[in-house]
């Protein structure tokens, strides 16, 4: 029973649930220039009559450079199991680079990749980490048109850990500003096998984003899978930025 435990548990922390808050697609635009972003979130995972919750977490992104990101999340995370106590404590810790390479044009969409690593600084004896770094290769893409904006791509996830699987993983995305205030979307996400013993998926995401001012937001989303493995994901978020309004990306 307690290596199921663990094999149930490694399934979740082997898929970091967001990855452009509130969504699992994310897009190749990094911060701009100086400029610093700030989520305190909570998400959650539900499958195989299990449920993962990653929260409170917090995720911190700063633009060094023109058109790089660096990125790192991390947090508490819970795990709630069949016939099993629950568990509850410090996670993984993801860290990332985003460098987009082509900026959007009138005819032509933005392009980046967003190379990432996940620390294990969770303790895989109490079942709460994947015991072993682990790694993500995406390359995103985006274009904008009016209140539309369309984003995505994909990539491979690289887990040498027990009884762990490199994966594929990619994503498309719909969303509209319906106001200055409010922007709604959806996105189709699909995974491959990342373990052993489980199923890829593919699902469906709705969610969006409501601005209380131009430098805060409230974050969220919740989708299933229509395809696969039994899966169900939730995001709801708090979203600051800031940064010199005179070094702001043009």
């Amino acid at each position: 029973m307690k290596f199921l435990f663990l094999t149930v548990f490694l399934t979740f922390t082997a898929f970091p649930l967001w990855a452009g808050p509130p969504f699992l697609t994310d897009d190749p635009e990094p911060v701009d220039l100086n400029h610093f972003e700030f989520y305190i979130f909570e998400s959650s995972l539900a499958s195989l009559g299990s449920v993962t919750i990653q929260g409170p977490a917090a995720e911190f992104n700063w633009g060094p450079l023109s058109d790089v990101q660096l990125h790192v999340i991390s947090g508490l995370t819970s795990l709630s199991t069949p016939g099993n106590p629950s568990v509850y404590g410090l996670g993984d810790t993801e860290m990332g680079i985003k460098f987009r390479f082509i900026k959007e044009s009138d005819n032509s969409p933005q392009v980046g990749i967003f190379p990432m690593v996940e620390i294990p600084t969770g303790n895989p004896g109490n079942g709460l980490g994947n015991g072993l770094a682990w790694y993500k290769f995406p390359l995103w893409m985006q274009k904008s048109w009016g209140p539309w904006t369309t984003y995505g791509g994909g990539g491979y996830a690289f887990n040498a850990a027990a009884g762990m699987r490199n994966y594929p993983f990619g994503g498309w995305l719909l969303q509209r500003d319906l106001d200055s205030s409010l922007t709604l979307g959806g996105e189709l996400f699909a995974q491959g096998q990342d373990m052993d013993s489980n199923q890829g998926f593919l699902l469906v995401n709705i969610g969006g984003q409501f601005n209380f001012s131009p430098n805060f937001s409230l974050l969220f989303s919740g989708g299933h899978s229509i395809v696969g493995q039994d899966t169900t994901v939730t995001y709801l978020g708090l979203y600051w930025t800031w940064g010199p309004a005179e070094a702001k990306d043009k």
